[in-house]
């Protein structure tokens, strides 16, 4: 019995099993939709799509350079337990690899990018990790740097994963670049900055933070009993200082470098450079925590007693 595209298509809408096992099940059924559902349930992906449905918050942030090629990805399970597993650390290994040597655009890209070694796509190494595993698995984001000096650092076991990108020029001493790099690394891992220069931030961002700041400034000058208008002028030199204070704790260059808090980052950097006789340019930076914006289910257990009560 023959198939077409649209078969497939509803066949993983029915299943929720991605494409190509889809067409695999279609062809090893002769086209047949409910035996193509029993093939899947036989090899064990119609099972491994339910699991899909469960939320996956713990897991790994790993940053790596394969080849001169910087990676970070974040890929995701249920429970932390399962995010120390071997099998699973190596699953996420070989994600990195799969992004270093297919270089995809997106998350999807990357799920149909060819897994290392194993003859299959990402999403189905996935869909087996899934069911080897026992449990929800998600490959969440993924960032790659493929020119410059990739500086990787992986906080806590994988809680944090952190990849600085420079530009150097003129410099031999690779030891002091890395050393360089795994300091600004640690201090993104540590200060979350979110972005590289003050010309980063949007307008919108500046002047919301600019009214938050200028509210506060005058609450505190009526406090203190000041004419209207002289609290607002105090208010606007107040606002002017508090958003250059804004910029050094969401910017990394112009953070205060953790070592040397005396010294902004920026400078750090420079004062590196100029020791080596060279040029050195932080050009971007990626930070993963692990499921972070994921909201974790919260289980009442209380809840679930009270139902296994109402079941008997």
């Amino acid at each position: 019995m023959a198939f077409t595209a649209v078969d497939v298509k509803n066949l993983r809408e029915l299943t929720g099993v991605g494409m190509m096992d889809c067409k695999k099940a279609l062809t090893e059924s002769d086209g047949d939709v409910d035996k193509a559902i029993d093939w899947l349930r036989e090899k064990g992906l119609a099972a491994a799509q339910k699991k899909a449905g469960r939320i996956a918050a713990e897991g790994v942030a790993l940053a790596v350079v394969i080849n001169g090629v910087g990676v970070i990805v974040e890929v995701n399970a249920e429970t932390d337990f399962v995010a120390k597993n071997e099998k699973f650390i190596d699953f996420v290994k070989g994600v990195a690899q799969a992004v270093a040597q297919s270089r995809p655009s997106d998350v999807e890209a990357l799920l149909a990018a060819e897994y290392p070694g194993a003859g299959k796509t990402v999403q189905e190494q996935l869909q087996e990790m899934i069911l080897v595993i026992g449990e929800n698995l998600a490959v969440r984001r993924f960032a790659i740097y493929t020119t410059g000096i990739s500086i990787p650092y992986v906080h806590a076991g994988g809680k944090i994963g952190v990849i600085v990108n420079l530009a150097v020029d003129g410099i031999s001493n690779d030891d002091a670049i890395v050393e360089l790099g795994k300091d600004l690394a640690m201090q993104v891992a540590a200060m979350r900055p979110t972005y590289l220069v003050p010309e980063d931030v949007g307008t919108g961002e500046i002047d919301k933070e600019r009214e938050i700041q200028l509210g506060l400034a005058l609450e505190e000058n009526r406090a203190k009993g000041l004419p209207e208008d002289k609290s607002l002028q105090i208010a606007q030199k107040k606002v002017d200082g508090r958003i250059a204070k804004f910029y050094e704790e969401i910017c990394l260059l112009s953070q205060p470098f953790v070592k040397e808090n005396k010294i902004s980052v920026g400078k750090h950097v420079q004062q590196v450079a100029n020791e080596l006789g060279g040029s050195i340019t932080v050009t971007a930076f990626t930070r993963y925590e692990k499921g972070e914006g994921i909201e974790k289910k919260q289980e009442d257990f209380a809840a679930e007693i009270a139902k296994l009560t109402e079941s008997k």
